[in-house]
Order: structure tokens, then C-alpha cells, then sequence
């Protein structure tokens, strides 16, 4: 499996998630264990590749299963590898609508502090009625005090469990298998791969392991590396939006890399979004694309023809009359060959398979030219092969009884050496170049090891065509043996001692869900041109220098996460902050804190000093700065609370930052006050007393719908709003009898609460205090000749509270953004989609059908919104705990609500002659 989290949350259905078991009920929830620490060296190669694991398989039959009592069902115990292990059911799902389903340690709580072991084991349900369609998973799991049982939450579905005609519930008994096989401990905390072996690994974005295999088979054919570095890109390229440059960073960074490797560039280059690395893509699929794109982007250039001349082969398509003088012949190219597996031995029969003659007589004559229907003989020869012969092994079909997909785990075997110039040649046709010895290595081989609906990808490579393979398994590479190699990866069937008490100890057999699915072979003639030398030189010169840049950067990063616990941040607002973002990025409150002034200061050094490097930033001497504490009060507002005292200022950086936790701020946030004399130049701040109360101001243009800080003022806390009316018209432009209006901001979480001010009241009277916010405004005059929406201020901040701008899309083309409209949390279902109608130019609104916004998968949700499904547009919006901004639309030809009255019926029918198979809905 690509994604193995202790979360008791499910993942996609084609994606299985593997977690510990944890039921939702705290009462029952698995408690801390003692445990003991296993005793087996761990930091080694070897340890990564250990010898034979103890093997065993255990069966647990059932019996009057529907009468299981109880939310969960152990099995007895059973030991392999000197270890007591038990199944953990839950027969009617762990809170979840599928059977679950774990391996668990059954003497966990007996274990002393430190325990731990490490398993490969799959869990089954068997089919009583037909063994091959026995639902089996597999996985692996270092089991310890916190996780001393692992599995599937969502194993198989329970409606199929319970449906006796589907086999597993027979005569009300259930069959349960465990294999399980006891590793050697690895220690994958403190193992290094480039120490042990020379190569790193590439990390997993979630499920990109099979891509993570293919990107290191590629890497390791070393003419196709340089054929990369020697494509041409520039230093004004960004590595996100150039495959070829992606690529040759990717490379580059394998190659000289101490550590593994991350692929988020490479992927962002293929257009992949978060989601799309989530999901498991066909391998054969990305093969082809990446080297589609690259064998385009080499036009024109010094490599151009470099993928043709690795991988490209042709093959003759005939078809030879029996009883006249015609052939047809078609010549076709190729870059890998898909070989049958079901059937075949091996490969050498997947080759006599796909070679075969095919007899067109009776009713499926071939209709030849001026000839009429005549008995022929079709088939395929090849006309050459290509120095670089990827196969593609068939482990995947479709079964037309059960209605999908489903994975052939027989055994098949394929040679280190491949000769397909045997017997004569009988692969090639009598026209192919015969002075071209096709006798081909073994260079890799990718692994499946997993079902049909999800499972995990790794690769066995020799870099060098020397006996030494190595396994590349996302970040780790280990080295391992010609047989874990090859024997191992055949698949089929492997014989197990049974472990039950009181059966016969006869061995039996158990499928192998590890097997290979790609197989990728070089020519002998070819070897030494393509396992040719790459260094340096190859690398184009701007790549060195970005690459070294890189490294210089995450280097410095390293360090100074290392050194941070010597650090702190300071986040200074200024009133030119204020200014440049109340209006435009900010309207409730008075600062972003993220788009402030950073400074990183040791802790150890007085603040005062910090006053110093402050007066070189800004150029305001250290007797003119007054830095005031910022606080978040209860009603989730954060305000300057207080100036900071002299003897605050007299401790160092660090003893601050203490102070600044105990007024319940995440960070030091200061906010520089600066006093301006007549000349504009800093003054050292006035002594603030017990009566003087800091206020922030801001205007409000109702015509413009425009609101901006103007300024700050120290007033009395007995005087009066109608004492400073004068200079509140100063601040904002007007005469100095203009009316105003006076409101307060005081919150605006969940909720907008401003209030209006009494100008006759005193500011104590008015509960006015440091820090508080008054936003003023002319009077709006009713009747008057312009007509604006918002009148005040409250209304305003209303409408800017619950103001949403929404990106709609075209659901047919979910990645491109067609256009905006500005809406509010509040309208209800028939007011969006009447502006949306009304965008579109559509006379019925009940014609448009909305879909919302996967937040997390950044894909539509699967099902559209129901009309009148919800009351609100934040309702369309918000996904679990998030809330997006986009929606998506679809113009449909009858009204919705008619729409929905409908059925869906599908048909699908089987030509049983013909081997066609057909679905189609109505």
C-alpha cells in the first residue's frame, strides 16, 4: 500500500486506507501497553534485507456467524516467528459500513516497555463457493505499544459479506485467513541508504510509488539520463512548468543527493494537482506520455531521436491467403510490448502467444482484394527490436461474469537472459536484419504487491548489470540477492506449514500477491553505448548553479531550524501597515501580522539593541520608538493592549517573549508608535498616564463603499468624542463643522457587532479603552440625490462580513475558470442560480444544476446539489471544515426539479460469440 496512516479516517474506495484499529467510542479506545524492545541489531544493510522470514499461515472458521454478539470478535492465538498474534473482526463494521478487519499482537498488554516487532501479513475472506474470488489484502507493519494492531477499517463491503450467493457466507459460517510473515526489526529511522548502498530513494507524495519506480528505471539507464541533461533549458525556466527541466533536477539530484529525493516538481510539470498524486495512475500509461513528451520537446535539438533509438521496435501485422496469391502486410512501431500472463508460463510463451497464427476460415473469412472472402492465416512477426525492451506483463483483466477488474497472480517466469533469436529466429520476420544479435540482460524488474483496486509499487534494479541487484522502495534502497530478484517475483503459489493445532501438518499452498508487472531488458550488443559513463560535464552549467543554490538555501534552512530555539520572531506593525492594508487586504481589526516586518533576533540580546537594528531599518532614533504589546481579547479581536515599560525594555529578547506568552500571544507582535513633531521628524513619545486612552480611526465613504485608516489619536477617558470632532475632520479632508458619525468595531466573529457612539457620553462611559477601533462617517441623508447601498458603517461591515466572491466552472472542464461573481454567505439557493442565469444568459435559472468543491481532492463532489438542497450559499461552500470558493455549473436541457423526478436505468449485455462487452445508460 502507498498510504499506511494511523487514522481511523477511509480513503478512496480504489485506494484502501491501512490503519490501526480505533473505534470512535473513547471507552473502548486502546490504551498505552508496556512493552519490550526487540534485541535483533538493526542498523545495517543487512537488516534492511534480512534473511528468510518465519512464515505461516493461520484459518479461522466461524461458525453461526450472524449470531456473533458483540461490536468486535477475536480469533485464538497463534504464534509465528515466536510471536502470539490473534484477527481482530468487527463483524458489523468499525463504525463504518464495511467489514473490519486487523492483525493484532494478542499478548500486547503483557509486553515490557519498548516492545516492538515487524510483520508482513495479508487478511482474507475466503470464497466458499469459488477460491479465486477469495477477497484477500496484504500489507506490512512494525507493531508497537501504540499501534499493537494494524489492518483495514474498510475490508469488503457488508452487503456483499452477508449476501449468501456471493460465497462468503456459507451455511452461516465465515472463513478467515491470515498469513503472516515475521520480519527482522528495520530500523527505518537511522538507515541510510546512500551509505549502504550508494543511490537514494524518491520520496511518495501519498500514491506515486509506481511512478517513483519507474522514474528510478529510467534514472538507471544512463544514456537515457543523458540524453535529459543534455536537453536544452534555460535559468529563466521554473522546474514546475518544464518537464525536461523537472526532469534533469529530479536526475541531477539522485545522482549527487545524500538524501531521498521529493517529485512535487516533477509532478507539478505534468499539470497533476494534490489530488491527482493521490490517486494511482496506469504505468504504462505515464510511460508513454513522459516519453511522448520528452521524444517532443528533443525536436530540434542535439537528442533529438533519442527515445526512438532506446526504445522504439517494429513488428509486421499479416494477413496471408491460403488459397490465392495475396498477403497484407501493416509495419507498426512500438516503445513496449504488453505479454499475457494467464496461460504462459513464461516469457518465451508469452512471445509463442503473441506470434501465433490466427486461422480466419468459415464464417470469419478475410475479405482480400479482387478476391473475395477467402481462408487465411493472421498474425504478427517482428521486423526488429529496440536496444531498450520494456515488457508489460498483463497482471490486470477484465472479468465479464463479476463485472470488473481483477488481478492474475499465476505464476511466470521470465530469464535474466532473453534470447529471442531462438529457434531460428521464429519471433522475426524472414526480411529482418539477422546480423543484429537479439539477446537481451535482465536491468529491472517493477513489483505489484497489492489487489486490483490498490496496492504498493517497487523496483529491483541492477545499475551496473553486475550481480548485485537493488530494491528501490520509495525513499529506501536496499541491497538484495538474484532470487529476491527474480524467483521471488514470479508470483503463484507458495507452500506454508500449517499452523493450527490439531490439523494435519501436510504443507498447502497460498497465492503470492507480490509479483512483477514490467520487466525491462537491454541488448548485449547495446550495453556498453547505453550503461555509458555520466558526470558533471553532462550537466548543463545553469542547472549546477540552480541545483548548488538549492542546496546552499535548504541548507541554510536546516541550520537555522536547528538554531531556532536560539531565535524568536518579532512581528513589528507600523502605522504606514495600517494604512497600506485596512481597505484592501484587511477592513476588521488593524494589521495582517503575516505581511508585516519580520526581524529574527537572538533571545539572549537586550531589547534594547533590537531598538538599535530597528533605528537602521526605519531611521527612527531609539528615543523616539514607544513598542506596545499587542493582545487578543476574548471576543477574538487583537489590539494593542499596552506600551511596554522601561524595565521591560531593560530585559533581554527572550525574557520578553515570556512576558508576550503570558498576555496570550502566539508571537512578540509589538506595534511601533511614532510621534511627529511640527517638522515631520520623530519625537520622543509624550509619558502616557492612567487617562490616556489609545484610539484608531478609520473613514468610511458610503458613496465610494470605501473605508481607510486616516490616523490615531490619544484621548482623555473623561473627555468626549465631540472634544475631538475638529481634528477627526482634519484627518479626513473635511471642513471642521462637518457632521459626523461615530460607530465602534467591536467584533466580527461569528457576527458583525458595531455600535453607534453617544458624542455626548465620555469614553469610560462608553466602555472605550487602549487599542479600540472608531470608524466615522458623514450622516446619510434620507431622500438624498445618491443612492448607495450601504448607508453606515454597520451595513457596510455586514455586507463585507458575509461578502463572497465565487469562481464558477464549467463542469465539463473542472480546471478551467470561467468567471466571478460577487455574492453574499446569504442568498439563498434561487438567488445564486438566477445570477448565474442571469451571467449566462439563460431566460429559466431552474435549468442551471450546481455542483459543489472537494476541498481536499480539489475535484467536483461527486453528487450535484439537489434544487433547493440547501438554504444558503455558504451551505454550497463549506466542505467538512473548510470552505471554498468555487462552484460548479451545468446547463441542463429540462428544468431540475422535472430532471430529478427521473430514473437512471442501466443495460449491458455480453456477444458471447464476438467476446464484446457493452454498458450504456438511459
Amino acid at each position: 500500500m502507498t498510504m499506511m496512516t494511523p487514522s481511523p479516517l477511509e480513503q478512496q474506495e480504489d485506494e484502501e486506507m491501512l490503519v490501526p484499529h480505533q473505534e470512535l467510542s473513547t471507552a473502548d479506545a486502546a490504551q498505552p501497553m508496556e512493552v519490550v524492545a526487540q534485541t535483533e541489531p538493526t542498523n545495517t544493510a543487512e537488516s534492511q534485507a534480512p534473511e528468510d522470514p518465519q512464515t505461516s499461515r493461520f484459518t479461522w472458521t466461524i461458525e453461526n456467524f450472524t449470531r456473533v454478539s458483540g461490536k468486535k470478535h477475536y480469533s485464538d492465538v497463534f504464534v509465528v516467528g515466536g510471536f502470539k498474534w490473534r484477527v481482530l473482526i468487527f463483524p458489523k463494521g468499525n463504525n463504518v459500513d464495511h467489514l473490519s478487519m486487523y492483525l493484532d499482537v494478542a499478548d500486547s498488554g503483557n509486553l515490557p516497555y519498548g516492545w516492538s516487532r515487524y510483520a508482513q501479513f495479508s487478511l482474507a475472506i475466503v470464497n466458499q463457493i469459488h477460491q479465486k474470488y477469495t477477497a484477500r489484502k496484504d500489507t506490512q507493519h512494525q507493531f508497537n505499544a501504540r499501534e499493537s494492531d494494524w489492518g483495514f477499517t474498510s475490508f469488503m463491503p457488508l452487503s456483499e459479506l452477508y449476501d449468501p450467493s456471493r460465497g462468503y457466507l456459507v451455511n452461516d459460517t465465515v472463513v478467515v485467513e491470515a498469513e503472516v510473515a515475521v520480519r527482522k526489526m528495520i530500523d527505518y529511522w537511522t538507515y541510510d541508504s546512500k551509505k549502504e548502498t550508494g543511490y537514494v530513494g524518491l520520496k511518495n507524495q501519498g500514491a506515486t510509488c509506481y511512478m517513483n519506480s519507474l522514474l528510478q528505471t529510467l534514472y538507471h539507464i544512463p544514456y537515457f539520463r543523458k540524453a535529459v541533461y543534455h536537453m536544452p533549458t534555460t535559468e529563466n525556466d521554473m522546474p514546475s512548468g518544464s518537464i525536461p527541466l523537472a526532469l534533469q533536477s529530479l536526475f541531477y539530484k539522485l545522482q549527487y543527493s545524500d538524501n531521498s529525493v521529493a517529485t512535487k516538481e516533477l509532478t507539478k510539470s505534468f499539470g497533476w494537482d494534490t489530488y491527482d498524486s493521490f490517486m494511482q495512475h496506469d504505468v504504462q500509461e505515464l510511460n508513454r506520455v513522459l516519453c511522448e513528451k520528452l521524444e517532443d520537446k528533443m525536436k530540434g535539438t542535439v537528442v533529438e531521436g533519442t527515445i526512438e533509438q532506446l526504445f522504439e521496435g517494429h513488428h509486421i501485422n499479416y494477413i496471408e491467403c491460403i488459397n490465392v496469391d495475396y498477403k497484407s502486410n501493416r509495419k507498426e512501431s512500438f516503445y513496449d510490448l504488453q505479454l499475457d500472463v494467464k496461460g504462459c508460463r513464461d516469457v518465451y510463451a508469452s512471445f509463442d502467444k503473441y506470434v501465433e497464427v490466427e486461422r480466419l476460415e468459415g464464417d470469419n473469412k478475410y475479405q482480400a482484394e479482387q478476391h473475395g472472402l477467402q481462408d487465411a492465416r493472421k498474425g504478427v512477426l517482428f521486423l526488429d527490436f529496440p536496444p531498450v525492451l520494456q515488457l508489460q506483463l498483463k497482471r490486470f483483466e477484465y472479468d465479464y461474469m463479476r463485472d470488473t477488474m481483477v488481478k492474475i497472480n499465476d505464476r511466470y517466469e521470465f530469464p535474466l537472459q532473453l534470447d529471442l533469436d531462438k529457434d531460428d529466429g521464429k519471433y522475426l520476420t524472414p526480411d529482418a536484419d539477422r546480423s543484429i544479435r537479439n539477446l537481451y540482460t535482465l536491468h529491472s524488474v517493477l513489483v505489484h504487491s497489492g489487489g486490483v483496486h490498490g496496492g504498493h509499487y517497487y523496483a529491483f534494479i541492477r545499475p551496473t548489470l553486475s550481480d548485485q541487484w537493488y530494491k528501490f522502495d520509495d525513499e529506501r534502497v536496499t541491497k538484495e540477492d538474484t532470487k529476491k530478484a527474480l524467483e521471488e517475483q514470479y508470483g503463484g503459489e507458495e507452500e506454508l506449514p500449517q499452523v493450527n493445532p490439531g490439523f494435519n501438518n501436510t504443507p498447502f499452498k497460498f497465492t503470492k500477491y507480490s509479483n512483477a508487472y514490467m520487466l525491462v531488458y537491454i541488448r548485449e550488443s547495446d550495453k556498453e553505448k547505453i550503461m555509458c559513463n555520466v558526470d558533471e560535464k553532462d550537466i548543463a552549467e545553469h542547472l549546477r548553479i540552480r541545483l548548488k543554490k538549492e542546496q546552499e538555501e535548504k541548507e541554510h534552512k536546516k541550520k537555522e531550524k536547528a538554531e531556532a530555539h536560539l531565535y524568536t520572531i518579532i512581528k513589528v506593525a507600523r502605522d504606514e501597515d495600517l494604512k497600506e492594508q485596512i481597505g484592501k487586504n484587511i477592513y476588521f481589526d488593524l494589521v495582517d501580522h503575516e505581511k508585516v516586518r519580520n526581524f529574527r533576533i537572538q533571545k539572549q540580546l537586550p531589547f534594547n539593541s533590537f531598538k538599535e537594528e530597528v533605528a537602521k531599518e526605519y531611521g527612527i532614533p531609539v528615543q523616539s520608538q514607544r513598542f506596545w504589546l499587542w493582545a487578543k481579547r476574548q471576543n477574538h479581536t487583537y489590539r494593542p493592549n499596552r506600551p511596554l515599560a522601561p524595565h521591560e525594555e531593560a530585559q533581554s529578547v527572550g525574557q520578553l517573549r515570556e512576558v508576550s506568552n503570558k498576555a496570550h500571544n502566539a508571537e512578540l507582535k509589538l506595534f511601533l508608535e511614532v510621534e511627529l513633531g511640527l517638522d515631520l521628524r520623530p519625537i520622543r513619545p509624550p509619558e502616557k498616564s492612567k487617562e490616556d486612552i489609545l484610539l484608531f480611526f478609520k473613514l468610511y465613504n458610503p458613496e465610494k463603499e470605501e473605508l481607510r485608516f486616516v490616523g490615531r489619536l490619544f484621548v482623555k477617558a473623561l473627555g468626549k468624542p465631540s472634544d475631538i470632532l475638529t481634528k477627526l475632520n482634519e484627518m479626513a479632508g473635511f471642513s471642521p463643522n462637518e457632521e459626523i458619525e461615530l460607530y465602534e468595531e467591536i467584533k466580527f466573529e461569528p457576527n458583525v457587532m458595531c455600535e453607534h457612539i453617544d458624542k455626548k457620553l465620555s469614553f469610560r462611559s462608553s466602555q472605550l479603552e487602549d487599542g479600540d477601533i472608531i470608524s466615522f462617517q458623514k450622516p446619510s441623508i434620507p431622500g438624498g440625490d445618491t443612492q448607495v447601498r450601504y448607508k453606515d458603517v454597520p451595513s457596510f461591515l455586514e455586507y463585507v462580513h458575509n461578502r463572497q466572491v465565487v469562481h464558477f466552472r464549467c463542469l465539463e472542464k473542472p480546471k478551467e475558470e470561467e468567471f466571478c461573481l460577487e455574492l453574499s454567505k446569504l442568498h439563498t439557493y434561487d438567488d445564486v442560480v438566477e445570477r448565474v442565469a442571469r451571467q449566462l444568459g439563460l431566460d429559466d435559472p431552474s435549468k442551471v444544476r450546481l455542483t459543489s468543491h472537494n476541498c481536499y481532492s480539489q475535484q467536483p463532489k461527486p453528487q450535484p446539489i439537489r434544487y433547493r438542497g440547501v438554504e444558503h450559499l455558504l451551505d454550497m461552500l463549506v466542505h467538512y471544515n473548510q470552505t471554498s470558493d468555487i462552484l460548479y455549473y451545468e446547463v441542463l436541457d429540462i428544468p431540475l426539479p422535472e430532471l430529478q423526478c427521473l430514473k437512471t436505468l442501466k443495460v449491458a449485455f455480453h456477444h458471447a460469440t464476438k467476446d464484446e462487452h457493452q454498458a450504456f445508460e438511459e
